[in-house]
């Protein structure tokens, strides 16, 4: 089926291009456009991700050196003008390609999907990481006096290892503020940090009969109702509480479970907040210890997608530049699944990048490639995630 494709054409094919001239129709994406299509720009700026290109120049010109082949590769018959590539990324809606990696996420999700922590609801990992920027460029991103930043905010998906959702925000905005953004589920379990101890947000998910892990702030002002006292091993305290500052019993009024767990391989102690009273203190600190994904998620955006360096200097820019390397992450994770590939996203990534432009089949390089001196930078799949 493949045979005499371009291996960024091959890629390309497990995207949904009738969902995506959808969401371009509804946003009226390409209204006065004659040659560089919506469609287009999205395959530009995943190109651009796939080689690590540097810059919105750097794309261009790699593009150029490849002319002969972009009408095969999906990119049109014409050159694409750095001005026009720019006025693209600043103009168009940003809710195309926003609307397109929710959609990429879902696909990517239900592709994934796995019961490894044998709960009956998803679990999640919410979190932010800040991507700094320079003030003077990005006037609109103020984050410090002379300093600007943005924030991505993300729901991780902690079985599927996928992003379920995202908030991108300036870097201003406090971690707790973006919780009012998520779409909660009923069942489901929601993990946090520290910085996450906003009660009012933690009495929602409660309301909406779902589970939160939070790790509790030294400060805790509370009172200890029951306790249990046949502990097992690394579980230090195990308690139901109400909170005793007024301000935060008002926005919390119900009972609730701390557990303090003592981490042998860190040689460190940890308290959580939660409300799942059904679950062992154990699976409570275990569903914590999970969250560290996230971070590697993070990590692994910044290191091999191009989101430290933008390609534009207006908050629409950034913002389709995200989504597009939200886009080409949940678009590996859908080939590592269909093709049933053992590699890590790293070593997939990195064979992309060399041969976009060779007309090997996809299952053939994936198969063939050897890669004996890869530094693994990132987590390998979850074992047992195609079983």
């Amino acid at each position: 089926m493949n045979q005499g494709q371009y291996v960024f054409a091959q890629l390309t094919s497990f995207l949904d291009r009738n969902h995506f001239n959808y969401l371009t129709r509804k946003y009226d994406g390409n209204r006065y456009v004659k040659h560089f299509s919506c469609w287009n720009q999205l395959l530009a700026l995943m190109f651009g991700q796939l080689t690590n290109r540097e810059s919105l120049r750097d794309v261009v010109v790699a593009l150029e050196a490849h002319q002969s082949k972009c009408k095969f590769l999906g990119l049109g018959n014409h050159p694409i003008a750095k001005t026009t590539f720019a006025s693209a990324n600043q103009n168009r809606d940003y809710r195309i390609f926003e609307d397109f990696a929710f959609f990429m996420m879902e696909q990517a999700r239900k592709k994934r999907a796995t019961d490894i922590f044998k709960l009956k609801g998803n679990v999640y990992a919410f979190d932010s990481t800040t991507i700094p920027l320079c003030l003077s460029v990005f006037w609109w991103a103020k984050f410090r006096k002379k300093k600007g930043g943005v924030k991505a905010h993300v729901l991780y998906d902690l079985e599927s290892q996928v992003p379920a959702f995202f908030h991108i925000s300036t870097a201003s905005v406090h971690d707790s503020r973006a919780m009012k953004e998520i779409p909660y589920e009923s069942g489901s379990y929601y993990v946090f940090d520290r910085g996450y101890n906003a009660f009012k947000e933690l009495y929602k998910i409660y309301l909406h009969e779902s589970f939160f892990v939070v790790r509790a702030k030294n400060n805790l002002q509370y009172k200890c109702m029951r306790w249990r006292r046949r502990l097992p091993k690394n579980i230090l305290t195990d308690s139901e509480i109400i909170l005793t500052d007024y301000n935060s019993y008002k926005k919390y009024p119900e009972r609730l479970r701390l557990v303090r767990f003592y981490d042998e391989e860190q040689d460190r102690e940890f308290s959580f907040l939660t409300n799942a009273f059904h679950l062992t203190a154990i699976e409570i600190a275990n569903l914590y210890k999970n969250r560290w994904q996230i971070e590697l998620f993070f990590k692994w955006l910044k290191q091999h997608l191009k989101i430290k360096k933008f390609w534009g200097a207006t908050e629409n820019a950034v913002r389709i530049q995200i989504c597009a390397a939200i886009t080409v992450y949940c678009l590996v994770a859908i080939v590592q699944h269909d093709m049933q590939l053992k590699r890590s996203t790293y070593e997939v990534l990195q064979i992309l990048s060399i041969s976009l432009t060779d007309k090997t089949p996809l299952k053939e390089l994936f198969e063939k490639t050897i890669f004996n001196d890869v530094k693994e930078l990132d987590y390998p799949l979850i074992q047992g995630l195609f079983d």
